[in-house]
């Protein structure tokens, strides 16, 4: 499976709420799209300071807002 169809399933496991699964998937992808989707999964767990970490990684501002950085990232890889 392509890395970009791997950060879809990612994306629609957190969309289901599943954090967990979604971290097995981009724990181990160093691309800056990866590092941001884990930086949500780690504001969906609340573990901000390692989501800001991410999101540092990623050199995109840090944002709470979930809901909102999923579709970001939806529409990015679309």
């Amino acid at each position: 499976m392509s890395a970009g169809l791997l950060l879809l399933q990612a994306l629609a496991h957190l969309e289901q709420g599943n954090w967990a699964a979604a971290h097995t998937i981009v724990q181990n992808d160093n691309t800056i799209t990866a590092c941001w989707v884990h930086g949500i999964v780690h504001v969906m767990e609340g573990d901000l300071d390692n989501a800001r970490y991410w999101y540092g990684r990623a050199g995109r501002a840090f944002s709470r807002d979930a809901t909102a950085e999923i579709a970001a990232a939806r529409k990015m890889l679309a």
